[in-house]
């Protein structure tokens, strides 16, 4: 029988490249920047290296750090190529067609994959900012507000017990200031999405990049050849891949093998390969839940009166449902029933390079209020690349580097126009406001009661209700009269 006593711990240096914890066991990397944080967090976050190699490193990441951000740019221009294409080339037809605007770009918005309720807030914040302003509405102040809109889309808020620093893009680690515990990254997915590949590309990066130890997990017992690609994969990532033996016929009793591999060999990262199928297979979803629950088991942390262990509810550090970009807002009835049977806690975006549906990442990310963690823009294994929501929506808009232009301060030019026509915007709304203007009580036997007169710019008051016309009315009588006064002398 299997032993269900809570988990012993190793004694184990891990690389100390994590940053913000979540909680008492997890930290966050957004996403494996491993070379950005060590050479701003200082040669402390490498204890287990001598200083003369650290200092060796911290070189070598400010180098790597610099040529890591001009390919990520790089990878968003050619991965949002289509998406990008078809959005701009609308755009174009937008502002040279001479309609309206309003009303033609609700349909832009929409094509784009975009989601109703994405598109609604695009064009309700360029309707308040044409509102009794005086200037041409461009182009420019189109993408303007679309680029602030999108980012504001994408970016998830962290729940009240995160620290205020706390970056949902990032992916979660298990905390080795806190615990010694292995990271475990829970993947799903249907068939088809590119679950395998993406664990294939991760396990890769993890160890290149983070120094980690990795092992893989060949749970999809289900479909035939899934372990052999994995298999693949592992070599290619020149990882570990765990495989069922004759006695483990279940997908749990697979991974309960690999978690005791993890353990025994000091593994760093735990990488779990899920059996692809659709939402609404029961049996498929049950299954995944109950290797959720041999996770925690198995990681446990403490025991009850009785001995036993009580479930580690901060495992599986991830639970990733990944994506293909070609399936826009079709994907999302699954991610909704998968987040609520199992619960996810990121999206991955596949296969962006060949859709033109990138837009569907917003749609999806809001709709389920998920972050999107990693992305697919091609198919090299280091084509796996940070989600970062603003080089994102600056790729799908064609802004700056990540959108393939020679001017890189694009965005921050595009930010600045935001936020000067949203600052005159409230400017017109104060000065309305303060052109209310209260008056007395009513003319001629009136209530009593306190009345508004909007005052116009210009020479003439404008009434705003009956009492006020006719005060206006009895002035101009007495103007009248004047007039008639000194013709007569």
């Amino acid at each position: 029988p299997r032993s269900t006593q809570a988990f012993s711990p190793h004694l184990k240096s891990k690389p100390a490249f994590t940053s913000q914890a979540q909680s008492s066991s997890s930290t966050q990397l957004h996403v494996f920047d491993f070379f950005k944080q060590r050479a701003t967090e200082g040669v402390d976050q490498l204890k287990n290296l001598s200083e003369k190699t650290v200092k060796g490193k911290l070189i070598e990441g400010l180098t790597d750090a610099a040529s890591y951000t001009a390919v990520t740019n790089s990878n968003f221009a050619d991965g949002l190529a289509k998406s990008r294409n078809q959005l701009l080339y609308n755009l174009d037809d937008l502002f040279n067609g001479g309609g309206d605007i309003i009303e033609e770009l609700e349909d832009i918005l929409l094509q784009a994959d975009l989601g109703t309720k994405t598109s609604m807030d695009v064009m309700e914040e360029v309707k308040s900012l044409r509102l009794d302003s005086t200037e041409i509405f461009s182009r420019d102040d189109l993408r303007s507000v679309l680029r602030g809109k999108l980012i504001e889309a994408l970016q998830v808020s962290s729940t009240s017990n995160q620290d205020d620093d706390f970056n949902p893009q990032a992916i979660q680690f298990s905390d080795p200031t806190t615990s010694n515990l292995p990271t475990v990254l829970f993947v799903m997915g249907a068939n088809g999405m590119g679950k395998t590949t993406t664990i294939g590309k991760l396990a890769s990066r993890l160890r290149i990049e983070g120094n980690q130890t990795v092992l893989l997990a060949a749970c999809d017992t289900f479909r035939a050849g899934a372990v052999e690609q994995l298999e693949m994969w592992a070599d290619r990532a020149e990882v570990d891949c765990y495989t069922p033996n004759e006695k483990q016929k279940t997908p749990s009793a697979v991974l309960y093998g690999a978690l005791d591999k993890t353990i025994q060999d000091n593994v760093d990262v735990l990488i779990v390969d899920t059996s692809g199928r659709l939402s609404n297979n029961e049996a498929l979803t049950e299954e995944l839940a109950k290797m959720k629950r041999v996770i925690q088991k198995r990681l446990s942390e403490e025991e009850d009166a009785n001995g036993n262990a009580v479930p580690n509810v901060n495992v599986p550090h991830e639970t990733l449902l990944v994506i293909d970009a070609a399936q826009g807002r079709m994907a999302l009835e699954s991610a909704k029933a998968w987040h609520k049977d199992i619960g996810l806690s990121g999206l991955v975006l596949t296969k962006l390079d060949g859709s033109a549906r990138g837009g569907s990442v917003v749609a999806v990310s809001r709709e389920l209020g998920l972050p999107v963690k990693l992305i697919g823009v091609g198919e090299k294994i280091e084509d796996l690349r940070d989600f970062d929501p603003e080089a994102f929506v600056d790729g799908l808009l064609g802004i700056g580097a990540a959108g393939g232009s020679a001017n890189k301060d694009e965005g921050k030019a595009l930010a600045g126009r935001l936020d000067e026509m949203r600052k005159a915007r409230d400017e017109r709304a104060k000065t309305k406001k303060k052109e209310k203007v209260p008056v007395g009580a009513g003319v001629g036997g009136g209530n009593g009661m306190e009345m508004e007169m909007e005052m116009d710019m210009g020479d003439n008051a404008v009434p705003s209700d009956n009492a006020g016309s006719a005060r206006t009315f009895n002035k101009n009588k007495r103007k009248k009269n004047k007039k008639k006064k000194k013709s007569k002398r």
